[in-house]
C-alpha cells in the first residue's frame, strides 16, 4: 500500500551502468504514484539516452555542464511534486522495503525533517559515514584522538539503534517537503561535500529532527577514501572552510586554517 507520494531525485555524471542498476532497484511498479527525476550533469557516456530508452517513465533533466551536486539536486526538487523527496546517489541500489521503511518513519514521527538509512559496501559490510556529528573543531580533534590513540572510529557505524543524529549522508537522504519549504534547498555555493551537513544543520536550527534508521538499508558502490583523488581532497577542504565561514566563529575558522592540513594528512594515513 502506498504510504505517501514520493519524488526520487538522482544526480548523474558519467555513471551510466551504475545509474541503470540504481533505477532497476527502485520498486516503481509497485508504487505508480512515485516519480523519478534524473538530473544529468553533462555526461558523455550516453547516460541520458540510456534512461530515455530503458526507463521511459523517468523524467530526465540534462545540463550542459557539471553544475555540482547541490545545484543539480535543487533542479530536481523544483521539478518534483512528492510529499517526500529522496536524494539518491546514482551509485546506490535500494534494498527491499528500504523506501517504505523510511517513509513510514517520517509518517510516524512528525518532528523528523530528514532521515537516512544504513549504507552497505558491495561486500555487504557496513560503510562508514552514513551519519555523524557536526564537524566542529572539538569534534574533529576528538575524532583524530580516537583514531590515533584509541585506534577506533568516532561512531559505531554498525549500530542497529535508530537514533537522532546531527546529519545523515546525502547518498540516500529522505526529506519532508514541508521542511524544505521552511529552510530552503541545498546551498548551491557547495559544489560537493558538506552539503548534507549544512542542510541537516539548517533543519535542526529550524526545529526539525534528523534520524538515522539502520533498519532501512541501501547498497552504495561509492563512499571510498578521497586519499587517492587530489581533486576530491581540494573540494573537501574548500567545502569545509565554507561550512565553517557560514556556521562557526572567526576563531574556529582561524583554527581550522592551521589545523586542517595536519588533520587531512592524518585522515589520509589513518582513514579517520
Amino acid at each position: 500500500m502506498m504510504l505517501a507520494t514520493l519524488s526520487i531525485i538522482i544526480v548523474n555524471w558519467n555513471t551510466r551502468d551504475l545509474l541503470r542498476s540504481c533505477l532497476c532497484s527502485l520498486p516503481l511498479a509497485a508504487q505508480p504514484d512515485w516519480e523519478v527525476i534524473v538530473v544529468d550533469n553533462a555526461s558523455t557516456d550516453g547516460s541520458p539516452a540510456m534512461v530515455y530508452t530503458e526507463f521511459p517513465a523517468v523524467q530526465v533533466i540534462v545540463n550542459d555542464r557539471n553544475c555540482g551536486f547541490s545545484t543539480a539536486n535543487n533542479q530536481g526538487i523544483c521539478a518534483s511534486r512528492g510529499e517526500f523527496v529522496l536524494l539518491l546517489n546514482s551509485d546506490a541500489e535500494v534494498q527491499p522495503d528500504m523506501l517504505e521503511t523510511l517513509i513510514a518513519f517520517l509518517v510516524a514521527h512528525p518532528d523528523a525533517g530528514a532521515v537516512g538509512p544504513r549504507l552497505l559496501r558491495p561486500d555487504g559490510t557496513v560503510q562508514p559515514f552514513a551519519f555523524g556529528s557536526d564537524p566542529t573543531m572539538g569534534y574533529l580533534l576528538v575524532r583524530g584522538f580516537n583514531a590515533l590513540v584509541r585506534k577506533q572510529p568516532m561512531h559505531n557505524w554498525a549500530t542497529g539503534e535508530t537514533m537522532a543524529v546531527d546529519w545523515v549522508s546525502g547518498a540516500c537522504l529522505l526529506v519532508r517537503r514541508s521542511a524544505i519549504e521552511q529552510v530552503g534547498m541545498l546551498d548551491e555555493q557547495i559544489f560537493m561535500y558538506f552539503e548534507d551537513n549544512d542542510w541537516c544543520l539548517r533543519f535542526r536550527q529550524a526545529g526539525w529532527s534528523v534520524y538515522y534508521v539502520p533498519e532501512a538499508q541501501v547498497l552504495h558502490w561509492g563512499g571510498q577514501s578521497t586519499a587517492q583523488n587530489p581533486e576530491a581532497q581540494t573540494a573537501y577542504r574548500k567545502s569545509l572552510h565554507y561550512f565553517y565561514a557560514k556556521h562557526y566563529s572567526r576563531v574556529s575558522q582561524i583554527a581550522l586554517r592551521f589545523l586542517l592540513p595536519i588533520y587531512s594528512a592524518l585522515a589520509e594515513e589513518r582513514h579517520i
